[in-house]
């Protein structure tokens, strides 16, 4: 649990304020605008934001077409994330450093909106992309520079009826509450590797990362796109991996050295103990 301090505390207090200013000038009434909770990871609980949300694929809210723009499969959904999942429109993909993102979204200001405006919290897993054949308030719902979520079916309908089709919501940014630590799933060959990092708590997303054979030399991987991250290199598989990870957006950082062991082979996933709790 992070402590607290004054300067946390004036920090969230000015994020409020700038909040409730902009909730004033939208004219949405004070009570959509609960103030930050305390973080449980060390994370901060940003402020509310307009948008709009829709949702889309099978009603089951599971499967490859919710993760694909970053790279999750469809038993990572299963496994990890479940039906509380969303593509995001161009600004909040950020060319896939918004990939595993959490967002609390309500519905507000419909009358399609579920009594109460019950939240849902979401990961960001896939990309909405821009359709530029419709206006950007006539079908174009993800077309820039709009901040729009398309939501996994289950996850919608917790925040409005399915006949609404498209509704307003309001959204922030909130720690990533994962159960147990970072999973990193291995592809490439002897001379590529390529590694799927799931489970991601925190913030969510990840800024940099590095592997080294046990007892080894860093090797800084390069993103290849949205989870999925390379190293160019010849690593001896008779020696477990180590990982060390930086957040994209807090800048924290954690070594998992207990997820990969000797002997270890692509084509699987493994789970350290550690992660930005």
């Amino acid at each position: 649990m992070a402590r607290t301090t004054p300067a946390t505390v004036a920090v969230s207090v000015v994020l409020f304020a700038a909040a409730a200013a902009q909730l004033a000038s939208a004219g949405i009434p004070d009570h959509y605008w609960p103030a930050p909770s305390a973080p449980s990871t060390g994370f901060p609980t940003y402020g509310w934001e307009n948008a709009h949300a829709t949702f889309y694929g099978s009603d089951s809210g599971l499967g490859h077409d919710f993760g694909g723009a970053c790279g999750y499969s469809g038993s990572d959904i299963a496994s990890l994330y479940s039906t509380r999942t969303a593509a995001m429109s161009t600004p909040l993909f950020a060319k896939g450093n918004g990939c595993g993102r959490c967002y609390e979204i309500r519905c507000v200001q419909s009358k399609w909106c579920v009594p109460g405006s019950p939240s849902v919290v979401i990961t960001g897993t896939n990309l909405c992309p821009p359709n530029w054949y419709q206006a950007s308030d006539d079908g174009g719902w993800c077309n820039p520079p709009r901040r729009h979520f398309d939501m996994a079916p289950p996850s919608f309908y917790e925040l409005a009826g399915r006949a609404a089709g498209i509704v307003p919501v309001q959204y922030r940014r909130v720690p990533c509450e994962r159960k147990g630590g970072v999973q990193f799933c291995l592809m490439g060959n002897p001379y590529w590797l390529l590694v799927h990092i799931n489970n991601v708590g925190g913030g969510g997303d990840i800024g940099q990362i590095a592997v080294r054979e046990t007892g080894g030399v860093w090797i800084q991987m390069t993103q290849n796109w949205g989870i999925t991250f390379q190293a160019f290199f010849e690593l001896d598989r008779s020696k477990g991996l180590q990982f060390i990870i930086t957040g994209g957006t807090d800048g924290k950082t954690i070594v998992v050295g207990d997820a990969v062991p000797a002997w270890w082979s692509t084509g699987l996933c493994y789970q350290g103990s550690n992660n930005f709790w």
